[in-house]
């Protein structure tokens, strides 16, 4: 299971700027659901709040009021049941790609021979399994960044968290994740909660997209494509990839339902 549930989350940051101290209301009340399996992508401008809402999630930022919960259980801290993956991978340089991956299950404290099976199992998920023992400066940038997801995905977490994870590659690799994410979704099924600054990323990867501004929920989207998304240059074409695209841009420039 993978249910993540914000309720009326609130995060104030208290900011000293020379001499003076200065609160900025990152999350003003925001809720939503994010189901099992889903895929919710959180969209908006710079400084909006949506790494701030992801960041609360993960545990690494404590909320000023609300709660967030998974499965029901409210989230204190960072925990086993969440996986996150950062814009950079934010890989240790000295380790190959397989001692990365293997370095987060022995975090989890897993021993033995299930260590190294576990570990090789992700990176061939992610196609790297021939990439195994190479370090991240042999990599590619998206080379990279699959390590960091078969990292994260190794802990086996009833949730994904992406932080723009595709947002420093160039264009051609960045499409080539996209589709690589859609693929290990449909073979693992994980809840994943992504954020992203790209309206085409959105609606290609989305079951629903949240729209913030100024640290509220603008819009909340449902993308009307169907699973397996299949060819996505394909997609683009299609009137309900239009549709759903020129709604959350009206939502990114204010001109959404506001919530």
């Amino acid at each position: 299971m993978g249910e993540v549930s914000l309720v009326d989350i609130s995060k104030r940051f208290t900011l000293r700027l020379e001499g003076k101290v200065h609160t900025v209301q990152a999350l003003d009340r925001v809720s939503f659901t994010v189901r099992n399996g889903e895929i919710v992508v959180l969209i908006g401008p710079s400084g909006c709040g949506k790494t701030t809402a992801l960041r609360v999630t993960m545990g690494l930022e404590t909320a000023t009021s609300g709660r967030v919960t998974v499965d029901g259980r409210e989230v204190k801290a960072c925990g086993y049941d969440r996986g996150m993956v950062f814009q950079h991978a934010e890989l240790l340089p000295w380790l190959t790609a397989l001692e990365n991956v293997m370095f987060g299950l022995e975090m989890k404290g897993v021993r033995g021979p299930a260590l190294r099976e576990t570990a090789m199992r992700y990176l061939e998920l992610v196609g790297l399994k021939d990439s195994a023992v190479r370090r991240p400066h042999q990599l590619s940038g998206g080379m990279q960044q699959r390590v960091g997801i078969a990292r994260a995905l190794a802990i086996d977490p009833a949730v994904l968290l992406m932080d723009e994870p595709f947002g420093a590659l160039d264009a051609q690799t960045r499409e080539s994740m996209q589709a690589e994410l859609l693929d290990i979704h449909a073979r693992t099924k994980k809840t994943i909660l992504f954020v992203t600054h790209d309206l085409d990323e959105a609606v290609l990867l989305a079951d629903h997209i949240v729209v913030m501004r100024a640290g509220r929920i603008q819009d909340v989207v449902e993308v009307p494509l169907p699973r397996p998304r299949g060819d996505l240059g394909v997609i683009r074409g299609t009137p309900a990839f239009a549709e759903t695209r020129y709604r959350i841009w009206r939502a990114v420039h204010g001109a959404g339902t506001r919530h």
